[in-house]
């Protein structure tokens, strides 16, 4: 009889049809996937400590402040056994580590393009950061107008057990790129991902308004503070 994977068993105890499990059972499977979860916390720490030491530096030091905003999540048991279905990705947690890298999350809110990829050299070029993957969608926008800078990077984590590195994947966008992301997830929410081209067309057209936003206040900013 194959053994079943502690995502099995969550994913079991959602299905009414199947076998109860002892409290013994639930107390041990809830155990190990909060273990496995509490690593991807830690690292979200870590990154989040860094980033929280640069902004301090900036408003100390410099009297400026490029972070508007950081926000951070570690995916749920439920939410990570959905990406799993989704993906095809085996339930066992070593499948799950080498497969899925946005388990735990942080968004950077900046004001403007500049501050994104200062901040994003700032962060990666620190000594126990490694750049495992970039996706660049301020360069290169996907179709429906999104625009954000991706990295996954990984992060040591040093425990009673030794060191373990944790990927994070963190999301660099400024001010107007987070409106337009935050009301589109809205809007895909609300027509359960099956948005009419109407509306898929002014998102686009949107966006484009928002990159032409984040250029002039960029000019802007330019013109009162000389080059900045």
């Amino acid at each position: 009889m194959t053994q079943m994977t502690p995502l099995d068993t969550v994913a079991a105890l959602g299905r009414t049809a199947a076998p109860p499990l002892s409290p013994d059972q639930i107390r041990a499977v809830r155990q190990e996937i909060q273990r496995f979860l509490l690593q991807y916390e830690f690292g979200l720490r870590e990154i989040e400590t860094k980033l929280t030491i640069l902004r301090d530096e900036f408003l100390e030091l410099h009297d400026y402040n490029p972070i508007e905003h950081i926000s951070s999540r570690v995916k749920s048991p439920d939410s990570l056994l959905d990406k799993v279905a989704r993906k095809g990705i085996a339930r066992d947690l070593d499948s799950i580590r080498a497969e899925i890298t946005d388990i735990a999350g942080v968004r950077l809110t900046c004001a403007f393009k500049s501050d994104v990829y200062r901040l994003f050299g700032l962060l990666t070029r620190q000594d126990d950061v490694s750049v495992l993957r970039v996706r660049d969608y301020i360069a290169h926008p996907k179709p429906n107008g999104y625009q954000s800078l991706h990295a996954v990077v990984e992060i040591p984590v040093f425990l009673s057990s030794g060191s373990v590195s944790v990927p994070v994947e963190v999301q660099f966008r400024t001010v107007a790129m987070d409106f337009w992301a935050s009301l589109e997830h809205k809007i895909y929410y609300k027509y359960d991902a099956d948005v009419p081209e109407s509306l898929t067309a002014e998102l686009r057209e949107a966006a484009a308004t928002a990159a032409e936003l984040d250029e002039r206040m960029a000019r802007l900013h330019r013109q009162v503070h000389g080059g900045g």
